[in-house]
């Protein structure tokens, strides 16, 4: 028996509706959606599955980002997206794992809802302009002129150096026995003299409540937490090495960009609505 195509494609639309949403719940959602109205939909009537479904599951996110957008403007502290455990072979496509990053996504939040979608349509997911017009119900050249600003936006914001695997957890394992000593200075040795360091307590949990900027800063934050309360655990997170917090309190989710070999930018989520996909790696693909 042939596979359905929804199933066929299922880790592909996921990464889609999320890669649009920031949110694994969210995407989830679009999912459920997209596939009760494929089930109204007689497959062997549609040329081409795979396009149908995506185009399904970018209409269905534009729906659902315009709802978010209303609800984030009253959501407590700064907002970053949700944490994804991933396989390391993730990073292996090292533009997916670009894309799925906490920084990129953080990036894209900046996007209006159309910008988003034509960006990771086309950027990410190389979809032909006529496809992504269909899925964005726009014509060719309007999407053409969209892909270009949304190109300019997220170049002028995305971290600008690349760096291996193997040099991001080196910072990485570094990075969590500073934490651990809590000596000021193994901190400041660590990280960039302009690091920031972005918290997202969703107004449940404590956490600063607007971006730490400089190391001095960051670094005495840091050193002041019990560190007898929590363990730490390297783990891969959207595509890269990263940390998992585990306390009696809590745990989060810590991402990293690394520029370098010095921290440039945290991204801490203690959230507990973030944390529910920390124990089972989730599949992307594209």
């Amino acid at each position: 028996m042939t596979e359905d195509p929804f199933v066929a494609h299922r880790s592909l639309l996921f990464t889609v509706a999320y890669e649009m949403l920031g949110s694994a719940a969210d995407a989830e959602d679009v999912l459920q959606e997209t596939w009760l109205r494929w089930a109204d939909v007689d497959p062997s009537q549609v040329h081409d599955p795979r396009a149908y479904l995506v185009r399904a599951v970018t209409r269905q996110g534009l729906n659902r980002l315009r709802t978010l957008a209303r609800r984030r403007e009253d959501y407590v502290g700064e907002w970053l997206p949700e944490p994804l455990l991933t396989h390391p072979d993730v990073a292996d496509d090292i533009e997916l794992a670009e894309s799925v990053s906490i920084a990129m996504l953080t990036v894209l939040e900046t996007l209006g809802p159309v910008e988003r979608a034509v960006f990771v349509l086309r950027e990410v997911f190389d979809m032909p302009y006529d496809e992504v017009a269909a899925a964005v119900a726009k014509s060719p050249a309007a999407v053409r002129q969209v892909a270009r600003r949304a190109r300019a936006h997220v170049a002028a914001r995305r971290p600008r150096v690349e760096v291996s695997r193997s040099e991001h957890r080196t910072v990485v394992d570094r990075f969590i026995a500073a934490l651990h000593t809590g000596r000021i200075q193994d901190l400041l040795e660590i990280m960039a003299p302009d690091v920031v360091l972005i918290a997202d307590g969703g107004g449940i949990t404590a956490a600063a409540p607007d971006p730490l900027h400089g190391a001095e800063l960051v670094a005495k934050m840091l050193a002041g937490t019990d560190r007898a309360a929590f363990e730490t655990t390297a783990v891969w997170l959207n595509g890269a090495p990263a940390i998992r917090i585990a306390s009696d309190s809590g745990g989060a989710a810590v991402s990293l960009v690394v520029e370098n070999g010095r921290v440039t930018r945290i991204y801490a989520t203690s959230n507990p609505q973030k944390l529910s996909r920390l124990d089972k790696p989730t599949h992307l693909t594209r």
